[in-house]
């Protein structure tokens, strides 16, 4: 194929000055870093209204591909004939910049408009059509000139660079390398320090000048013009519609099949990685490493070739590569869980290591795969100059397709087939795009028999960690997370999300139930409740067996709310009560129809994607909003899943939003102690015969004695920390807020490695703040025995950091007697330390009756109003 004539006869091509060379590089690298900079900070902007941020992943991703194939397609023929291609691409970057700069100041409105068209809890393909269409649209002139910026940059340079081969045959491969160098650098860069430091705004910011800095470094510093335009099809021999046609197909087709790629693979490792916004950058940069480098090394190996072989053949030969290195990469999917575990047993247990782990997950996955996928994408770039395409034509074409491989392979494909016949898909389409004839080769069909033997021998890819003797009771796949339900060997069953999150068990009934409880029977008289996030769905069921109280409970994820059913029929009694609704937290709170008298949010891992969205100030502030007069919002937090550092972050958002916070306590567990912040409307004390009223007159069909709350010193005895407490404690920690997600970035370092256990957290935590009885309730004679409470609380905390558990009662009395008595002596109200004791004094009557009465005695001098010592130990006098 000879090229045209025009090109022909331009004068002949000679080295471009070095300046100038690199100058296009350093132009196409910054390039890169601002284009994927807005990629990472338009993706946690999007993931605020889409509620989650695999939606966000994958609608950004498309957005992204879809608006730079509409500007390669649409700009690239005219950027070809163009005698002026530099000052298109100033005009690009100028455009870049712009819409950057409008995105500041316009986004939160803009998707303030999407979230009212998407709706609180439309169905799923309403949902996903206003996630693709309107990230799309939204950033579409930026994603469009994004994508014209490369051809015209090549067209600047075409007349000046070297020749890739004696044919003339223009190089694009070190321009793609360098933009994508750039990409890599934006990701690291962008996730690892910027966001963190300085936030969303300014990160953009960044971008945005970085992109006026290539405008004004192309302008003064690349070439003015071109010796003449490029016309294509003007070549004596026309290439062939069937030569066209094909280049058309493998342009798309490698396209949509690489990002499908990339989308299957982040999607199977968010059930081995921690997925927190560290993962996604981390998995992301190798993918973009892999693609730079294989363009590299086809630049350098297509000027040494010196074989006579075809284009044809060299194309086959790296589709054919491109399926054994995607069967590869896909294979290490397999063994990535006892990867990681091999690697994280072996190292220090610094977040460092545990980054490095998913790093070399992304090489095991990533390395061969993305290395041909560069080399074949400047091939068919090549392909497509001499069957008559421009090098804008060939991108668009590449881009468009792969625009459509979020929403096929991962909203789609991978929950109908799952991910592992999804995944062997990919391998069997790359050889499909040889030709027929290439299928009598053993290089083609022997590849294609080895992908289909793993498909009809190897297990499923999901990973679900079974206990000794368990079993699965359910497994769904969805577009956003795969959902587990698994029982042990005692018949005690737990729900996981992508197998990392575990969201409560069976066996947690007395825990989740006082999450509902406490919050409810803080309020007066609560007729309406919501509860974000469901998890097992213990929680809100248990608050939604009031018959006077309705109850809504949201949930993103469906797949969550089908298998709660699991968990939920051990609570309900009678017709389920319960009234679920499928959608995100946030765009609920924000759009809900009606306020409600108390609002209890979930103890969200905040380092998993999405979560921290949801401990914002801008949440907390809509949060309040949506109560009623005199409401209640309790935000429950897992202390033994975050740092004190990320809690000071949290407890000021939240006194933002409620400057008269006050916090409590779950339960009295050390080893998953759960803090619930307590905002109000009304934020006046509570009143004690109120409270008394409210405990003696509820309409639970089972008494909150049961759960623990027997009395008002059970139920006001959790609080810990007062709004003066609570503001020293977080006193110069950063807010979390939208703009600034700090908690996103901060959160996942204990997921890594933590760096304390949970006891040691709640204890420095409760020796950080302090209560008094003015904090809580309004002017009693009882302030002084609720003290009383509290300092037995703490005495009862620390004795039983030094308890070491054994079922010989014998031992274990010895261990807690003398600790549990002394606190009684504090507060003979505090339960916790006098019901182990009467367990332990029944236990102790047949093995030693006079051990058994000496601690009744104890119990009954101490403790005489209670009745249940008095009549064991009458029983025990019995002749």
């Amino acid at each position: 194929m000879q090229d045209s004539a025009a090109l022909r006869a331009a004068p002949t091509l000679h080295a471009a000055p070095a300046r100038q060379a690199a100058v296009a590089l350093l132009v196409m690298g910054a390039s890169g870093f601002a284009g994927l900079g807005y990629q990472i900070v338009w993706t946690q902007q999007c993931g605020l209204w889409l509620g989650h941020e695999s939606a966000a992943v994958l609608a950004v991703v498309s957005a992204f591909f879809g608006g730079m194939a509409c500007g390669a397609l649409a700009l690239g023929p005219r950027i070809e004939r163009s005698r002026r291609p530099r000052l298109a691409y100033v005009i690009f970057e100028l455009v870049i910049a712009l819409w950057g700069l409008l995105l500041l100041v316009a986004l939160p409105t803009l998707t303030a408009r999407l979230q009212a068209i998407g709706g609180i809890d439309a169905s799923p393909l309403w949902q996903w059509s206003v996630a693709f269409v309107g990230c799309f649209l939204l950033l579409l002139p930026a994603t469009a000139a994004m994508g014209a910026t490369l051809p015209a940059l090549e067209r600047v340079m075409a007349d000046f660079y070297p020749s890739a081969s004696a044919s003339g045959q223009r190089s694009v491969a070190l321009f793609y390398a360098a933009n994508t160098g750039g990409a890599v650098l934006g990701v690291l860069v962008t996730a690892f320090y910027a966001l963190p430091q300085f936030g969303l705004s300014r990160t953009a910011g960044l971008c945005v000048t970085l992109n006026l800095m290539c405008a004004a470094l192309a302008w003064v510093a690349l070439p003015r013009g071109v010796a003449q335009t490029h016309e294509i099809g003007l070549a004596k021999s026309a290439p062939s519609q069937a030569a066209r046609s094909r280049s058309v197909l493998r342009l798309a087709a490698t396209g949509l099949l690489g990002v499908g790629y990339e989308v299957l693979v982040l999607r199977v490792l968010s059930q081995v990685t921690e997925d927190t916004v560290y993962t996604f950058a981390m998995l992301l940069a190798v993918y973009l490493i892999g693609t730079a480098l294989g363009a590299a090394a086809w630049q350098r190996w297509s000027r040494l070739q010196q074989s006579d072989a075809s284009a044809e053949s060299r194309t086959q030969g790296l589709l054919v590569a491109l399926a054994i290195a995607g069967l590869l990469g896909g294979a290490s999917l397999w063994g990535a869980q006892a990867l990681k575990d091999q690697w994280i047993g072996n190292g220090e247990g610094s977040l460092a290591w545990a980054l490095s782990a998913e790093a070399l997950l992304a090489l095991a996955a990533f390395a061969l795969p993305t290395l041909v996928m560069g080399a074949l994408f400047s091939q068919l770039c090549a392909n497509a100059h001499r069957a008559g395409l421009s090098f804008g034509q060939a991108v668009g074409i590449n881009t468009l397709a792969a625009a459509l491989a979020p929403l096929i392979f991962g909203v789609l494909l991978a929950p109908a087939l799952g991910a592992k016949l999804t995944l062997l898909l990919l391998p069997l389409a790359y050889l499909g795009l040889c030709g027929g004839a290439a299928w009598l080769r053993a290089r083609v069909w022997v590849p294609a028999i080895a992908t289909l033997a793993l498909a009809a021998i190897a297990p499923p890819l999901r990973f679900i960690t079974l206990p000794e003797g368990g079993h699965i009771v359910s497994y769904r796949e969805g577009a956003m997370a795969a959902v587990s339900v698994v029982e042990d060997a005692q018949g005690v069953s737990r729900l996981r999300i992508n197998n990392r999150q575990q969201e409560g068990s069976s066996s947690s009934l007395l825990f989740d139930a006082r999450q509902a409880l406490l919050p409810l029977l803080l309020h007066p008289a609560p007729h309406t409740a919501l509860f974000l996030g469901l998890g097992t769905g213990m929680t809100a069921a248990s608050g939604a067996q009031d018959p006077s109280l309705h109850v809504d409970a949201v949930e993103l994820l469906p797949e969550v709310i089908a298998a709660s059913m699991h968990f939920t029929q051990a609570v309900e009694q009678g017709e389920p009560r319960l009234h679920t609704v499928n959608a995100d937290a946030r765009r609920y709170v924000r759009n809900a129809p009606t306020p409600y008298d108390v609002i209890v949010a979930d103890n969200f891992h905040p380092a998993r994607a999405g979560s921290a969205a949801l401990y914002t100030v801008e949440h907390f502030q809509a949060v309040r909003q949506r109560l009623a007069p005199g409401g209640l919002f309790c935000q429950w937090l897992p202390l033994h899943q975050l740092d004190l550092q990320t809690l000071q972050s949290i407890v000021q958002s939240f006194l933002q939003a409620f400057p008269d916070a006050t916090a409590l306590l779950a339960n009295n567990s050390l080893e998953t102690p759960t803090l619930g912040l307590i905002g109000r409307a009304n934020a006046n004390g509570f009143d004690m015969a109120t409270i008394r009223a409210r405990l003696a007159h509820n309409s639970f069909p089972t008494p909150p004695a049961v759960f623990g709350i027997e009395d008002e010193w059970a139920l006001l005895g959790m609080f810990v920390a007062g709004p003066a407490a609570l503001a020293q404690f977080a006193d110069q920690a950063p807010a979390n807020t939208d703009d600034h997600p700090i908690v996103a970035y901060l959160a996942p370092r204990i997921s890594y490695a933590p760096d304390s256990t949970p006891a040691d957290r709640l204890m420095t935590l409760l020796r950080a703040v302090s209560i008094q009885p003015a904090n809580v309730i309004k002017d009693d004679p009882s302030a002084a025995r609720l003290a009383a409470y509290w300092q037995a609380r703490q005495r009862f905390l620390e004795a039983g950091r030094t308890v070491r558990p054994t079922t010989d009662v014998q031992q274990m009395l010895t261990q807690v007697r003398a600790p549990l008595l002394d606190v009684l002596r504090i507060s003979p109200d505090f339960r916790p330390a006098y019901d182990p004791l009467l367990r332990m004094a029944r236990a102790l009557a047949a093995q030693s009756p006079d051990a058994a009465l000496t601690l009744l005695q104890d119990l009954q001098t101490l403790q005489p109003a209670r009745p249940e010592a008095a009549a064991l130990l009458q029983q025990s006098l019995r002749p």
